[in-house]
């Protein structure tokens, strides 16, 4: 049983490790703080450690989380992901709304409240506990050795926590020391202003390079896995002067700006190679085998970067398990077919030599899953798809829908699906970083799967955009090719398929679109459609090509079944079926190979060899590819819009209203330009 993972400390463990030394009416007069930790942390390496791991917790997912679109600003689900073109549904930022107002749902909280008296997990409270330890820990005369890497590991957190924050709202308080959360009547000492963002990118910095500096000497054993290092503190500067430079903070295009990310990602990625790290190839690129399999090597995982880390106990007070293969594998297969991916995700992966499918002959839309980016079988599992489970190595995923009864206007869609236990929402499922070797005895519980925050890939395509910024074009478009070389992405016009990028701009499309794909529900397209503001209509959008998310519907597929005369099934059973004798209403989806079409079939007397080519012949005969636009509202005509607003955030009113010391940002009734 699998029991890594950063330890998290629980309610009574850190009331107990870090309760006031005295509980007395005098000590409270004299501290008024009610968040004090026992001094003994600071003297004592393993309390500490203790408390490092507690801010871990205060950051990291809980026990199940559907990790791979699990964002702690949204509130911990995947409202981001559907503010993007991999998930549908309505949210408060992509829906309309009659006036862009703080007292609304879609003015974001993440910038968290007051810091109080209470136990609360916001902004200002982890904050107020990375900054409580950096200001307690040299005061005891604890060991460099001993207090160094945890200091380390502090300032990262601090510096994640305001970064998170800056890339919604622009500039936010800085706040370095711990605040009394109890002041006197009048006092404005924790009426900290907000700083102006420029200002909080500096402080970040300067944050991440204490860390880098204090952890450069730090190896961590297997068993702490998943602490924050060196090289990923490299990389995370680099991720943070990439959004800098991006346009949602560099409207000018200021080149001075891509320099600076350039540097730091190029130093990131030499520091991380130098310790080991780079793109996963164990297994090798063909077919995608390596990039499938990256995400069940743990320790000393190349690729990984960044990690959250998750173990397969069962015990209550052990658990931290990964939700994301429950959440994903289908009802069929014992899972809780929860979530399901779009069309326009599946559209996005190119064809296998890395071309896209748009105006593509090679492409056919109704053997749609044919000669793709073998990215793509790594990240769906389509109708007829074999997806491996532990107790079913031969499962195969059918989501085919028919008629019971002749369609109507009133009711034009198919009605009988054979998922009949239920079927997700898009007739296509997610299979990213699902394990063929986990079990549904429980329900796919229990599931240990690490989650890998950074990839070594991102540092290679931070490195690619930065280099495309500075106009190194040769630089950028090498450095996209080798996470393409190791996705198995064919080599068919000598730059795997992006021999006519040639401008700069084209090169910046082509890394944003790379990362769509590698980075698909990995909680990083709702970020990159921000920083280059391609949500509507636009500069960046004329510029690159792209077109906007404003006023589209995300959709997904009904596959329906037809006769062998091609006309529409319509019947109570299953068309395709088996009965134990072998024999399907219209044909068996399952059969024996090499198998002979029977006389009921289209071109009876044909034999085809294998599984894969009866799919094709299945879907060339059998079945019609219909858009499914239910996935979105249907009411209202209903479009997906985004405000620009958005890009931006404003501080919600209660928060106004609590500290009117704030300035509100421009476009939420307030002056703060985000842009300085």
């Amino acid at each position: 049983m699998k029991i890594k993972y950063i330890k998290a400390i629980g309610l009574f463990t850190l009331l107990a490790t870090f309760s006031l030394t005295s509980c007395n009416d005098d000590f409270l007069e004299e501290k008024k703080d009610y968040a004090g930790v026992n001094e003994d942390v600071f003297k004592v390496p393993a309390l500490a450690s203790q408390y490092v791991d507690y801010v871990y917790s205060l950051f990291l997912p809980g026990n199940n989380a559907a990790i791979n679109t699990w964002d702690l600003a949204a509130g911990g689900n995947d409202d981001f992901s559907q503010t993007t073109e991999e998930l549908a549904g309505e949210v408060n930022w992509n829906k309309p709304w009659t006036s862009i107002s703080p007292l609304n749902a879609h003015c974001l909280p993440y910038i968290g409240s007051r810091v109080s008296s209470s136990i609360a997990n916001n902004t200002w409270t982890r904050l107020r506990q990375i900054n409580i330890f950096l200001d307690g820990i040299d005061k005891n005369g604890m060991a460099d050795a001993d207090k160094n890497p945890l200091k380390g590991q502090m300032y990262f957190w601090r510096a994640y926590q305001y970064y998170e924050m800056v890339k919604l709202y622009g500039g936010v308080p800085i706040v370095l020391t711990a605040q009394n959360p109890i002041i006197d009547e009048g006092s404005t000492e924790a009426e900290v202003p907000r700083s102006s963002t420029s200002e909080c990118i500096e402080q970040i910095i300067s944050d991440l390079d204490k860390a880098q500096d204090l952890l450069k000497d730090v190896t961590w054993s297997s068993a702490n896995w998943g602490r924050i290092t060196s090289g990923g503190v490299a990389a995370f500067k680099g991720r943070v002067l990439l959004t800098w430079a991006s346009p949602i903070f560099n409207p000018t295009d200021d080149v001075q700006r891509w320099k600076r990310a350039y540097d730091a990602n190029l130093a990131a990625k030499t520091l991380l190679e130098s310790q080991g790290k780079g793109l996963f190839v164990a297994g090798g690129a063909a077919n995608g085998v390596a990039w499938g399999n990256m995400w069940f090597t743990e320790v000393n995982n190349p690729e990984a970067v960044i990690v959250y880390g998750f173990n397969n106990s069962a015990a209550a007070n052990l658990q931290k398990n990964n939700g994301w293969e429950r959440a994903v594998r289908s009802k069929a297969s014992g899972g809780n077919g929860a979530i399901s991916p779009t069309k326009q995700m599946v559209d996005a992966f190119p064809m296998a030599d890395g071309k896209s499918i748009v105006g593509n002959a090679a492409y056919n839309p109704v053997l749609f899953y044919k000669n793709r980016d073998p990215r793509f079988y790594k990240t769906f599992a389509y109708n007829g798809a074999t997806w491996k489970f532990t107790e079913n190595t031969a499962f195969k995923q059918w989501t085919y829908t028919w008629y019971s009864k002749a369609p109507t206007v009133a009711a034009p869609n198919p009605d009988k699906t054979t998922e009949s236990l239920g079927a997700n929402s898009s007739g296509i499922y997610l299979r990213k970083a699902t394990n063929e070797g986990a079990s549904n005895a429980t329900g796919y519980l229990n599931s240990g799967t690490d989650y890998m925050e950074m990839r070594f890939a991102e540092v290679v395509l931070n490195l690619a955009e930065s280099a495309i910024g500075i106009n190194n074009l040769a630089e950028g478009k090498s450095l996209i090719e080798s996470v393409r070389i190791r996705a198995g992405i064919t080599n068919g016009d000598g730059h795997y398929g992006l021999a006519d990028v040639t401008s700069r701009d084209q090169h910046f499309a082509a890394v944003l679109n790379e990362r769509k794909i590698e980075f698909a529900y990995e909680n990083k397209r709702f970020y990159d459609l921000r920083r280059w503001k391609l949500f509507e209509d636009g500069p960046t959008t004329a510029r690159l090509g792209v077109a906007p998310l404003n006023g589209t519907r995300r959709t997904g597929y009904f596959i329906v079944a037809k006769k062998t005369d091609g006309t529409k099934y319509i019947a109570a059973t299953d068309p395709f079926l088996a009965n134990a004798a072998g024999v399907a209403p219209i044909v068996n989806r399952d059969p024996v190979f090499p198998y002979t079409i029977p006389a009921t079939g289209k071109n009876p007397g044909t034999v085809i060899p294998n599984y894969d080519a009866y799919i094709d012949y299945l879907y060339t005969n059998y079945f019609d590819i219909v858009e499914k636009d239910n996935l979105d509202p249907t009411t209202n005509n209903w479009k997906f819009i985004w405000y620009s607003q958005y890009y931006y955030f404003g501080i919600y009113q209660s928060l106004l209203d609590s500290s009117p010391y704030l300035e509100q940002t421009q476009g939420w009734g307030g002056s703060f330009d985000p842009l300085k």
